[in-house]
């Protein structure tokens, strides 16, 4: 009879175990205080760059120079729409769409520059390492250097829409609030800095899905 009443309690035990396991939302991939990446980098080229500090709220990097390659400005009643245009074109771009008519691999993220109060974006490509030293021109795109540069940086998750993106970039900014960050960030870019929305993911994932909001700025 014990035996048995043991039995049933474990059967109990391990069906609830099993039942919370199966709850359990998806985790990301990436914890930026740990120095991890997104799981699309396991897969795709993503910029470089050293962790300067894990803070409350956000992180600081200073990311290793790179080359984008970026659309003129889109005007946009949205900046989704702004997105889907731009990565149309630069999609293209890669795929031999350009002077050279050079096929390039896939990278990410897909950045997009949004600026407070206007509805004009910037759709920026990082370039694989092996094209960056002679990058493939096209009319209608431009390169984009980067030196050195310290950013600030916030993760969200779900799909980085115009209200997420305008929302997690206020909550950026104010997590920087009383730091030495801020006061370099207000001094170089002003209180209502350029923002950069960075879409690790493919539109038809839809789970753990990781994006950020980024501040570039000079110390």
């Amino acid at each position: 009879m014990e035996t048995g009443l043991a039995i049933l309690k474990l059967s109990l035990c391990l069906s609830l175990v099993a039942l919370s396991c199966a709850q359990a939302p998806a985790r990301w991939k990436w914890n930026p205080a740990m120095g991890m990446r997104p799981g699309t980098c396991d897969h795709y080229e993503c910029p470089t760059f050293k962790l300067a500090e894990a803070g409350y709220g956000y992180d600081l990097r200073v990311y290793d120079s790179a080359v984008w390659m970026s659309t003129a400005p889109i005007s946009a009643p949205s900046m989704t729409q702004a997105t889907k245009t731009g990565f149309q074109r630069l999609f293209s771009y890669i795929q031999g769409d350009n002077k050279n008519k050079t096929k390039m691999n896939m990278t990410a993220p897909v950045m997009t520059q949004a600026t407070p109060g206007k509805s004009v974006y910037t759709v920026s490509f990082y370039l694989p390492k092996k094209n960056q030293q002679n990058p493939p021109l096209a009319d209608d795109l431009h390169v984009q250097p980067w030196k050195p540069t310290y950013v600030a940086v916030r993760q969200f998750g779900g799909y980085a829409s115009d209200d997420a993106a305008k929302k997690e970039a206020a909550a950026l900014m104010d997590s920087l609030k009383g730091t030495e960050w801020i006061v370099a960030i207000e001094k170089s870019k002003g209180k209502s800095p350029e923002y950069l929305v960075a879409d690790y993911n493919p539109p038809f994932q839809t789970t753990a899905r990781v994006n950020e909001i980024l501040v570039p700025f000079n110390m």
